[in-house]
């Protein structure tokens, strides 16, 4: 699998280890081998415009994920857009570690790579519950929050 990671400088930097870890764990646990998958870690302007862009919606999101390329090859190529203030904000309102919501982020955005949906209750709770999965096999605790969290 090819993956790049950028970010925002403003919150640091996220080494590819830990998110390649992540990733590599979704796309085992579905069944995937290869691809090519952009993160982009940024800030809730950036996902505005684009949830506006893409989505005629004008509000804060935490992730958008864009599936590149149809979602019948085999081999995953796309881009994940994660707001590291959502991702903050909502740790402290949902109490949850800062690191383990920034993992949320990424799986959810991989799991909508990989065709999954949550415009439905049901499929909010497929969602969830493969997200709690995976979060238990992932290396969550290596994402550096440091600068983030001073911000």
């Amino acid at each position: 699998m090819k993956l790049t990671v950028d970010c925002d400088p403003r919150f640091g930097t996220f080494p590819a280890g830990p998110v390649r870890s992540i990733v590599e764990e979704v796309w085992r646990s579905e069944g995937v081998d290869g691809g090519e998958i952009h993160v982009i870690f940024g800030d809730d302007e950036l996902l505005s415009r684009l949830k506006q862009e893409f989505f005629s919606l004008s509000q804060y999101t935490d992730v958008i994920a864009f599936r590149l390329n149809e979602y019948e090859e085999p081999q995953p190529e796309g881009e994940i857009y994660i707001s590291l203030p959502r991702a903050k904000e909502n740790a402290v309102l949902y109490g949850e570690d800062l690191r383990r919501e920034i993992a949320r982020y990424l799986i959810h955005g991989c799991l909508h790579l990989l065709g999954y949906d949550d415009q439905t209750e049901a499929e909010q709770e497929a969602m969830r519950r493969r997200e709690d999965t995976c979060l238990d096999r992932v290396p969550w605790q290596k994402i550096p929050t440091k600068r983030l969290e001073e911000s």
